[in-house]
């Protein structure tokens, strides 16, 4: 994710300190590892909580971005 910001993202999670980030990445995680469990499933009735879930997953990928673009923005000066 976010190749351009990869080593931004381990600094970040390296240092622990900004926590809005750190719980967005760590949710983000969860949800694509719970999206992939349920992918695996065969069960016709999860595929609308499946988008459900991509939808937020996505929400947080957006945040995870300008969050990112913010501390490169803030480094950069």
């Amino acid at each position: 994710m976010f190749p351009e910001y990869r080593d931004l993202i381990e600094r970040l999670k390296g240092e622990g300190t900004h926590q809005r980030f750190l719980s967005l990445f760590e949710k983000h995680n969860q949800l694509d590892q719970q999206i992939a469990e349920m992918g695996n499933r065969d069960a016709g009735g999860i595929h609308t909580e499946i988008e459900t879930l991509k939808r937020e997953k996505l929400r947080l990928k957006d945040e995870l971005y300008a969050l990112l673009r913010q501390e490169a923005a803030t480094a950069a000066k």
